[in-house]
């Protein structure tokens, strides 16, 4: 079996002249199924050491992690225990019998427990990066879907990943979904069947950018994220994405300030949007750009476009206004408004929530009875590979090969260990 000893060693040691091994070790911060608490549920399978000689777990006893006056506080049926510093959890022996249970969810490999911001409990997952493969392409396309697709995104994700090893990378949309030791037969056999391959162009490693839809065009990478275009990132038709079309609407107004009965004790809580999901959207958003107290969107009066498009049809900037109500801590109301005016789009899309404004190839924006209207394809920004449009290829008779060679043209798969970065 092989032995995680060097585990703890900073990921830069292991390469070799910019070299990157086919057992290069991952290591991936856990968010997505975790969020920020400050409280998290341990079990263990098989034996684990730890760096405190004072701390000791035993297997298949559930454990909760806590802080308690900036340190970790473990509690179990048994045991009370003060942790200062990170938490590091190693297997004894790194296979499929040791498993972390994190809240329930397994992971192979060894977890250090970090407090975040000063207050929250983040885990970090460290394995080889195969086996982190296997728990993310089940995450990031349908297991049931064609080898050769499968294939594809196990190829497009190990790329990403060792392309972006060195980036802090987490467990969300953000990087990668992974979702631990969660495998499935075919996802797995996509993986091992493509071991410690990678795409490069020139002998280096690309970044293989991928999302769910290009709505039938690719798009460039300089117009998603700026920079230099690349040539494997071309802006062309795509007949094999399945288009499927998307759209959302919502009330311009979604609240009558003189229907409110303010004299009533529970006035506020008996107000609600008309469109409470996006209501919440935009509130969320409010809150993260700083807005503390209890929100209530009164009405979006602006949400427009600006008819100017890039080459491959897709949306740029556009314009929105809130206007909302603001209680403060004292019980001070305030109406307050936010106006984003002729700003890049992905600065509005995320406050309207991205699954339901899917990409910027947006078809038509109305307003009409009191009501927006988007219409649009695709999801996601559309550059690289269309995961679904790489399922159609599969269902066609294309190999995995044929299918990197649609997305990234003018690229070459490579042995890992002979590519660059």
């Amino acid at each position: 079996m092989r032995k995680l000893l060097i585990i703890l060693i900073p990921l830069y040691l292991f390469l070799i002249s910019y070299e990157v091994k086919a057992e290069e070790m991952i290591s991936v911060r856990l968010v997505n199924h975790i969020g920020d608490t400050q409280n998290l549920t341990i079990k263990l399978d098989g034996d684990y050491f730890n760096l405190d000689p004072t701390v000791t777990l035993k297997k298949n006893k559930p454990y909760q992690l806590t802080i308690e006056e900036g340190a970790f506080l473990l509690k179990g049926s048994q045991t009370k225990q003060k942790i200062k510093g990170p938490f590091i959890l190693i297997p004894e022996k790194y296979d499929k019998q040791h498993r972390i249970y994190i809240d329930g969810r397994p992971y192979l490999g060894a977890v250090t427990f970090d407090i975040e911001k000063g207050k929250f409990i983040r885990p970090t997952n460290q394995l080889p990066l195969e086996d982190y493969l296997k728990g993310v392409v089940p995450f990031e396309v349908f297991p049931t879907w064609d080898l050769e697709a499968l294939k594809a995104q196990a190829l497009a994700a190990r790329t990403y990943a060792v392309s972006n090893i060195h980036k802090g990378m987490d467990d969300t949309i953000g990087f990668q979904v992974y979702g631990g030791f969660s495998w499935n037969k075919n996802t797995t056999k996509a993986v091992e069947e493509t071991k410690g391959e990678v795409i490069t162009y020139n002998n280096h490693l690309i970044d293989a950018f991928y999302s769910a839809s290009n709505g039938g065009k690719t798009e460039s990478n300089a117009n998603v994220w700026g920079g230099k275009a690349m040539s494997y990132f071309p802006i062309k038709e795509d007949p094999y994405d399945p288009v499927v079309p998307w759209d959302f609407s919502f009330h311009c107004n979604q609240l009558s300030l003189d229907k409110i009965n303010w004299e009533h004790p529970d006035g506020w809580d008996h107000i609600q949007e008309k469109d409470q999901e996006i209501a919440s959207s935009i509130k969320k958003w409010l809150y993260q750009k700083g807005y503390m107290g209890d929100l209530k969107i009164v009405s979006i009066p602006v949400f427009t476009l600006t008819p100017v498009q890039l080459e491959s049809d897709r949306s740029t900037n556009g314009s929105i206004t809130i206007e909302f109500l603001h209680r403060l801590i004292d019980g001070t109301v305030l109406l307050e408004q936010v106006e984003l005016k002729d700003v890049e789009l992905n600065k509005i899309r995320p406050m309207l929530g991205g699954d339901r404004f899917k990409s910027y190839l947006i078809d038509s924006l109305k307003q009409t009875d009191g009501r927006y209207t988007m219409k649009g394809r695709g999801y996601g920004h559309g550059v690289g590979m269309s995961q679904w449009g790489a399922s159609v290829m599969s269902e066609k008779g294309k190999t995995y090969q044929e299918i990197i060679d649609f997305y990234f043209p003018g690229t070459t798969i490579t042995p890992i260990k002979s590519s660059k970065r």
